[in-house]
């Protein structure tokens, strides 16, 4: 093991081989030479652990530094294919673009833009203006604003609205999303003081009214979108906590969470309310996803009484965040889907969570037989898979997978070869077997997943 160890190339010795100098063509010298002493640290480390006992020649070294390179130059943030079925996947970006929104965000991002210009009056703009009247068209607000996400939405309604006083909300509904990102100590950071009232499971009308008091300055409703509490629960309805709030002369904001401005009920997706039925209420101020139902970027989406809308838009925060021109101009298009009645054919989110059972048969039948044209062993399923991205929790939606048999390898091995390629796949190990669900696949990558499939089996 000594001998070979000290048989392993020095780091100047590589650079005067022609491949690598090809490289230096390519890559910054200094990345090549950091490329060069890591694929030798992995070298030797085989070489301790007794992995390898005779050293490659150079030319093969300086194929093992070309592709490494390769990889370590491919962006981290790149596209991949989703196959575990989850529609709003967090971890793999949540909403798909429509081509809509993907040129109008390419439009704005090659050159310059109107993103605070008023192109009639030949001065200056307000960002807010590009979606705030397709926002109040399609719900009927007085008013409405865009900052980067619905956290970031809360956070500034709570400071500029509750700021120096109480604020009353169920303890049933003290949400916790991703991140640890908790209504409580949120409020707390904001400067509001949390009035708790009522129970877990159940919160009445008269603990809401008890709690009032001359340091109340709002009543908050929050939707569980990412639990649910069953068995002997209730839940108060809204527009209750709006006669309440006009009672005391209180306003009542929401926070949605998910946010959808259709009503999933026909896809057979219970308990997701929308928006428009929040503002119908009489909500004076609710806020929700833009990348999550809806189907558009990430966004915090602000609808309500005029105002208030303007209250906020004038405090401090909204500037540390407020979103940038490509979300908007994504955020445009999504919405214009929405007024022009083809969301469900243009906006993916949508598509995916209505698509039939018919129509997923067929694309995993589809998917199964081009694997089975290249001698892989596969079978199509029945297989249900969350809607994801903290939204409609206990509910399932019904579809199909394809099991991929991994041959003379182990399903982990199998879902870590398609995992770490070039462009990866990422499907789901569920009874030690690898499925592949095509809820969440387009059909222009079926080829490639069959050819990427045989590749790695082979």
């Amino acid at each position: 093991m000594n001998q070979l160890l000290r048989t392993i190339p020095k780091v100047t010795e590589f650079f005067e081989q022609v491949e690598i100098t090809a490289l230096q063509e390519i890559y910054a010298p200094n990345f090549v030479t950091e490329c060069v002493r890591e694929v030798l640290e992995q070298v030797r480390g085989r070489i301790l652990a007794g992995e390898m006992t005779e050293l490659p020649e150079m030319a093969e070294l300086c194929r093992w530094v070309e592709r490494h390179a390769r990889q370590k130059a491919m962006p981290s943030l790149r596209r991949v294919i989703n196959g575990t079925g989850v529609v709003l996947h967090t971890n793999l970006g949540r909403s798909c673009l429509s081509e809509r929104a993907v040129e109008a965000v390419a439009q704005v991002a090659r050159g310059y833009s109107t993103l605070e210009y008023d192109v009639p009056s030949g001065t200056r703009g307000s960002r807010h203006d590009h979606v705030e009247k397709l926002l109040c068209e399609l719900t009927g607000a007085e008013a409405a604003m865009v900052v980067n996400n619905n956290a970031a939405a809360v956070m500034l309604i709570l400071t500029a609205m509750g700021q120096g006083g109480e604020v009353i909300t169920s303890r049933g509904e003290l949400v916790e999303i991703g991140g640890s990102f908790r209504i409580p100590d949120i409020m707390g950071l904001c400067g509001c003081r949390l009035r708790e009232v009522g129970a877990t499971n159940k919160t009445h009308l008269y603990d809401y009214e008890r709690a009032i008091g001359p340091e109340t300055r709002a009543l908050l409703k929050v939707h569980t979108s990412n639990y649910r509490i069953v068995g002997f629960s209730e839940t108060l309805p809204v527009r209750e906590i709006v006669e309440l709030g006009r009672k005391y002369d209180l306003p009542v904001i929401e926070d949605l969470g998910s946010g959808s401005l259709v009503d999933l009920l026909p896809l057979g997706i219970h308990d997701e309310p929308t928006v428009l039925q929040s503002l119908q209420a009489g909500v004076d101020v609710v806020s929700f996803s833009g990348d999550k139902l809806l189907g558009g970027p990430q966004a915090g989406i602000i609808l309500g009484r005029k105002d208030l809308i303007a209250k906020l838009k004038k405090h401090q925060l909204a500037r540390a965040i407020r979103v940038d021109k490509m979300t908007l101009a994504g955020l445009q298009a999504t919405l214009a889907s929405y007024r022009d009645q083809t969301a469900y054919q243009e906006i993916p989110t949508l598509s995916m969570l209505a698509v039939g059972k018919e129509h997923l048969q067929a694309r995993a039948a589809q998917l199964c037989r081009l694997l089975q044209d290249r001698g892989i062993r596969a079978e199509v399923i029945g297989q249900s898979s969350p809607v994801g991205g903290g939204s409609v929790p206990t509910q399932l939606l019904p579809g199909y997978a394809v099991v991929v048999d991994p041959g003379k390898g182990t399903v982990n091995d199998l879902e870590e070869a398609l995992r770490c390629r070039e462009l990866p796949i990422v499907g789901r190990i569920n009874q030690e077997q690898y499925l592949l669900d095509v809820r969440t696949l387009f059909d222009e990558d079926l080829e490639y997943i069959a050819a990427s499939v045989e590749e790695v089996l082979a």
